[in-house]
């Protein structure tokens, strides 16, 4: 078992990556939740919310990454609507699967747009009910997400069952939103997990970029409703947590067919994302050596191409390889990121 951690274990929250199905140290403190990416084999499961992500790692020394979000703090955790969760006093994570053959298509609603618009309308019920209303980051996985059906693709029918629930629950389609991703698996389930709090986030967007949630029509009947990355505040901590960033400049894709051209171009969104939030940063600058990234690319081949691209930029910074479709068919990869610091005051 190898671990790593970017933040103090005496955060109330703190994230460690671990390679191998064996558990996180119990001295580091208690499990709020985490995630399972790779090929798992049908042993036990942690007992805390787990979001599984069937896909192949990639340049990885085992064939599971876990990822654990450790606390400090007490715990309570229950279930609710298909959702597993677990929460201290300020934060709260779950997990929630639904299949699509549970949703009967209707004229002008596929399957996906209706079970995407439940599953965010039960992710809104649950936050009432436990007092946590700002959600901060959401990762979103869904099957052949460039497939087209029904006259129109599945990322696209995605975004219309997501934003009717963010405007059905009575929150804000845009501004406000939480950072989040949504990358395509071979098959499988929806399957999110996301992670709110008692304190709102504070959302940042990117001037090399439209804001997703304006993106125009061209890209589908609904605009993608999340911030291009996001600051919160657990207990003596500010979080940064960098949405999938691509090779997009305005709302176009940019070097198409070069994914090392791609590569630099998404970095290079990732840092202008890290210059605006340290304009409204509460803790020192964070530094793009110091994130923590997951990097989803396309094609298995690209991968050495990548990896070599990414070591001139961020040097040996944390980096999972997740092989993954895009939410665009001509985007090569995606690149998401984090970093934690503790606040003083």
């Amino acid at each position: 078992m190898t671990t790593s951690s970017i933040t103090p274990s005496d955060f109330p929250v703190t994230l460690q990556f671990v390679s191998s199905l064996s558990a996180v140290p119990r001295e580091t403190g208690a499990e709020l939740g985490g995630a399972l990416l790779g090929e798992p084999s049908t042993g036990a499961l942690p007992v805390w919310p787990v979001q599984r992500i069937f896909a192949p790692l990639l340049g990885a020394t085992s064939p599971v990454v876990q990822e654990t979000w450790l606390t400090t703090l007490p715990l309570r955790s229950g279930g609710s609507d298909d959702i597993v969760w677990c929460r201290n006093d300020g934060v709260l994570y779950g997990v929630l699967e639904l299949s699509e053959a549970d949703f009967l298509p209707m004229p002008g609603c596929s399957s996906l747009q209706a079970a995407s618009a439940e599953a965010y309308r039960r992710i809104f019920r649950l936050l009432d009910a436990q007092a946590m209303p700002h959600l901060w980051r959401v990762w979103n996985y869904l099957a052949d997400i460039n497939l087209e059906t029904e006259g129109l693709e599945r990322y696209r029918q995605f975004n219309i069952g997501r934003q009717d629930a963010f405007v059905a629950c009575r929150r804000g389609a845009s501004g406000n939103v939480p950072a989040a991703c949504a990358i395509g698996l071979v098959g499988g389930t929806l399957n999110i997990a996301f992670m709110a709090g008692t304190t709102p986030a504070v959302p940042v967007e990117n001037p090399r970029q439209v804001s997703a949630y304006n993106y125009p029509a061209d890209y589908g009947p609904r605009s993608p409703t999340f911030s291009r990355a996001a600051l919160v505040y657990p207990e003596g901590q500010e979080i940064l947590f960098i949405s999938g960033t691509a090779s997009i400049v305005g709302h176009q894709t940019v070097h198409p067919g070069d994914v090392v051209g791609q590569c630099r171009e998404s970095m290079a969104n990732i840092a202008a994302v890290l210059a605006e939030a340290n304009r409204l940063r509460r803790s020192p600058a964070f530094m793009l050596s110091e994130l923590c990234y997951r990097v989803y690319v396309r094609h298995a081949g690209d991968f050495d191409k990548v990896r070599a691209a990414l070591r001139t930029l961020i040097g040996a910074a944390e980096v999972v390889y997740v092989q993954a479709d895009i939410c665009r068919h001509d985007l090569l990869l995606e690149i998401e990121a984090f970093a934690s610091h503790a606040l003083e005051n």
